[in-house]
């Protein structure tokens, strides 16, 4: 995907983080009536989306926070106005339509953590050789790809 953004390292340069800072802890937009699935009695998912980095991975130049995608500003749907992109990471990580940003000393408690920490740990790093508890993370499936004929290939570490 071509974000366009900036690395996460810039914005810490900026601010200038105490040494009581150990992690970045990212809390996303909480507006039901714009996003209906926030809505739903269904909902696993208490709002806000709370995710979190330590300040050593946010450092790292591919970590950044995305504005845009493809050349054009980055649409509501695809996380604006900031979204959160690690690359090394899975999905859940790269949180969308961040409106809050802080600098924490304790690792924070992150969504899926409170959801199903069994499964979606805080650090998420994608890593063929250690399976998730219900499935192998050996090989990924590449689109297109169909039921019947899937797209499969081994998962490399990043």
């Amino acid at each position: 995907m071509p974000w366009i953004g900036f690395p996460i390292s810039a914005l810490l340069k900026q601010v200038e983080p105490t040494s009581k800072a150990k992690y970045i802890r990212f809390e996303t937009l909480e507006d039901p009536k714009s996003m209906p699935g926030q809505r739903s009695d269904f909902a696993l998912i208490d709002w806000p989306y709370v995710e979190g980095l330590r300040l050593d991975e946010a450092m790292n130049p591919l970590a950044i926070l995305a504005v845009g995608m493809y050349g054009r500003e980055l649409p509501n749907q695809n996380g604006a106005p900031l979204r959160l992109v690690v690359p090394w990471k899975y999905g859940f990580k790269s949180v969308k339509s961040i409106v809050r940003i802080s600098l924490v000393s304790e690792q924070p408690k992150t969504t899926w953590q409170s959801i199903a920490a069994n499964e979606y740990g805080f650090y998420a790093n994608v890593n063929p050789t250690v399976d998730h508890p219900r499935w192998t993370q050996a090989r990924e499936r590449r689109l297109p790809s169909g039921l019947f004929s899937p797209n499969l290939r081994d998962t490399k570490m990043f």
